[in-house]
């Protein structure tokens, strides 16, 4: 099962600049991978990543180091087709722009790739990486928050982080957190197509009803599953572990597969 990190919304200053003059969705949109988006009445901006899950961004900062103070391309969907959309985790900082800390500890890192980071270990460091004004770039996160990130290796000379080519490096969220899109398997009233797949440890399955009746993906040992699909309705599911998935349809039990993740 995804791991979710922690699943708060980002700050009511995104939806009010949000609340007038966007058209609202009617009807289900057409995603891409990498759009922002938001729901009719709930004011959260959300990533869409490739593996088909949405990301949440924990604060406005966090935002603003990967878009800066722009909305323009904020895409409406329904509520209905929000809701239908998992989240899978939070949005790290972008690599190689503000420092953070938190309260409870005087150190300061530099985030890197993927949630990493890199503890600036002397002044004279900071001063090389950043400049003269070094103490100005540094926001103060919740101590919540830094659960998001991992422990890199500490920055000892000026030389052990390069920040522009992290930043080049990051050029969406999706190849920060190397996100890959997931294998489609189609759930009619007849069949899965295919019944069988085989995978990669951590990448994802998004398991859709193109049915007319409802049907499920249930784990035959019922540790994991889609739960009730209505016709059109998608679920996404992260295998970690390399063993084999067989699993069954609860309204149709000779319905059957298998995801054989190596």
């Amino acid at each position: 099962m995804k791991k979710v990190l922690a699943t708060l919304s980002i700050l009511g200053v995104i939806g009010a600049l949000l609340l007038s003059g966007q058209p609202r969705a009617n009807a289900e949109v057409s995603l891409q991978p990498g759009d922002l988006i938001r729901g009719e009445t709930y004011t959260a901006v959300y990533y869409y990543g490739n593996d088909g899950f949405r990301y949440v961004f924990p604060n406005f900062a966090t935002y603003k180091t990967w878009f800066g103070n722009d909305f323009s391309d904020v895409v409406w969907i329904t509520d209905a087709q929000l809701a239908n959309i998992q989240i899978g985790g939070n949005v790290t900082y972008k690599p190689g722009g503000r420092m953070i800390k938190i309260n409870t500890d005087p150190k300061t890192y530099a985030p890197s790739v993927n949630g990493t980071l890199r503890w600036i270990t002397s002044e004279a460091v900071a001063v090389a990486l950043y400049g003269p004004t070094w103490n100005t770039q540094i926001d103060d996160i919740p101590d919540g928050f830094f659960t998001n990130y991992q422990i890199g290796d500490p920055i000892t000379t000026a030389t052990d982080f390069n920040r522009t080519s992290a930043a080049a490096a990051a050029t969406s969220i999706n190849v920060d957190k190397g996100l890959h899109l997931p294998v489609d398997v189609s759930v009619t009233d007849t069949s899965y197509a295919p019944n069988s797949i085989t995978i990669e440890a951590g990448r994802t399955v998004r398991f859709t009803n193109n049915g007319t009746e409802a049907h499920t993906v249930t784990g035959d040992d019922l540790g994991w599953g889609t739960g009730t699909m209505q016709p059109g309705q998608s679920y996404v599911q992260q295998f970690d572990t390399v063993k084999t998935y067989t699993f069954f349809d609860s309204y149709n039990s000779q319905l059957t597969g298998a995801v054989f993740v190596q």
